[in-house]
């Protein structure tokens, strides 16, 4: 992994994200519905598929892997992780785990069952230990779908990446879908950068 800085002077974005950083902070998300119908007829196995789909769409972009050093310059990880939460029933308690990312996708889930068998019954908010700079946050709400879902932060003007919640998945029409919202840094990312972004996910999701 590597963390390449931005000339900011030389940036073809810099008087956007002079405005939305400095000027203007803002912050935006946006839900929408996912067709999954096709990870269930093959029987697929739907949060480690849903995490390596929007990993991989994720690296694609450096809109999306943008981010702020412990200095506070502003640069973009070379590969991203996902850092995505699980629920403990008998404490109603969630804790995180990062899993290495592969494109392989038979790997990816090799992965994720290593990392779900190792520290998925640890309690506590970090249950795999040390994750590494370069993740961004997933979290599933299996219990209800929704319309719309944001997260209200504190300091989230200064947080660059992305953040990925779903939802429960449901049935219409013969059709299965699952909402997911989208939180991202309008200093960075755009309402162009993220539908392309969910076109490119519904395409790698129908494959």
């Amino acid at each position: 992994m590597q963390f390449t800085k931005i000339d900011i002077n030389n940036w073809t974005r810099k008087e956007y994200f002079d405005h939305y950083f400095d000027n203007t902070p803002c912050t935006y998300s946006m839900t929408v519905k996912l067709d999954i119908s096709k990870l269930k007829k093959d029987g697929k196995k739907l949060y480690p598929t849903l995490l390596y789909g929007v990993t991989t769409i994720l690296n694609r972009h450096e809109e999306f892997r943008t981010a702020l050093d412990k200095n506070g310059q502003v640069g973009v990880f070379s590969e991203m992780l996902p850092c995505y939460t699980i629920f403990h029933k008998e404490t109603e308690t969630f804790s995180s785990i990062w899993t290495e990312f592969t494109a392989d996708y038979t790997e990816f889930l090799q992965n994720y069952q290593k990392d779900i068998d190792a520290y998925g019954e640890r309690k506590g908010m970090f249950a795999k230990p040390n994750p590494p700079v370069n993740t961004f946050p997933v979290s599933m709400i299996p219990w209800t779908s929704f319309e719309g879902f944001n997260l209200n932060l504190k300091k989230g003007y200064d947080y660059l990446l992305p953040i990925f919640t779903f939802g429960k998945y449901y049935e219409d029409g013969g059709k299965y879908y699952i909402p997911l919202s989208i939180q991202v840094h309008h200093a960075v990312c755009d309402g162009f950068h993220v539908c392309r972004f969910l076109d490119e996910l519904q395409d790698l999701l129908n494959e």
